[in-house]
């Protein structure tokens, strides 16, 4: 070990290139009287004179393409916590997607009741809803698990989930007809929707 801090310092200054003429001398005569400040002296001297060498030191253009490979492999797992983390929005967008659609798998697969909008005029027979010929229904008509026979007007929509329509010449809808036959189709029945009445209450 040296034998005092003022000593040590004198070496850096040395080092540094900082060192009066006559802190240089007394350096030099201690170091030739003491064996562990010398050591330690020439230690602190091929230290620095290594960091200058590497200093001049040039890495090859494919030094770190050539260092990540080597590394350890990232685990799929870790990347995909990763990912999550960094995208909350499109993590939660998705998550809701996914249950969304499995709900709605699950509302088509059991779902299998006849049921429909309730209006007056409508005639229901054997799961057929009727629209009679020189009536006229207001507002959208939804019919699930049956069909819809429209002999009269309707103004609004005409939405047969898993069922038929038909549509005699006299018949006339203001709307849109729709079959959804499809999960798939129902699905973004339900999607678009979900959508209007969003859209509804936002321009409320």
């Amino acid at each position: 070990m040296p034998c005092s801090k003022k000593i040590v310092q004198w070496m850096h200054d040395y080092l540094d290139g900082d060192i009066q003429k006559e802190e240089e001398q007394q350096l030099r005569s201690h170091i030739q009287q003491c064996e562990a400040c010398r050591e330690h002296f020439y230690a602190l001297k091929k230290t620095v004179a290594f960091v200058e060498n590497v200093s001049h030191f040039t890495p090859s253009d494919d030094f770190i393409k050539k260092v990540m490979y080597n590394l350890p492999r990232e685990k799929r797992r870790v990347r995909w916590k990763r990912w999550l983390t960094h995208h909350p929005f499109l993590t939660a967008a998705s998550l809701f997607l996914l249950l969304s659609t499995s709900s709605l798998w699950a509302v088509w697969q059991e779902d299998n009741e006849f049921s429909f909008s309730k209006q007056e005029h409508l005639i229901v027979q054997n799961h057929t809803v009727i629209v009679p010929e020189g009536k006229v229904v207001e507002g959208d008509i939804v019919v699930r698990n049956g069909d819809i026979k429209i002999e009269g007007e309707v103004h609004g929509n005409v939405t047969v989930i898993n069922g038929h329509k038909y549509l005699a010449s006299a018949g006339e809808v203001t709307g849109q007809i729709e079959e959804v036959n499809e999960v798939f189709d129902w699905i973004w029945y339900n999607v678009k929707r979900v959508g209007y009445n969003i859209a509804k209450t936002l321009t409320k």
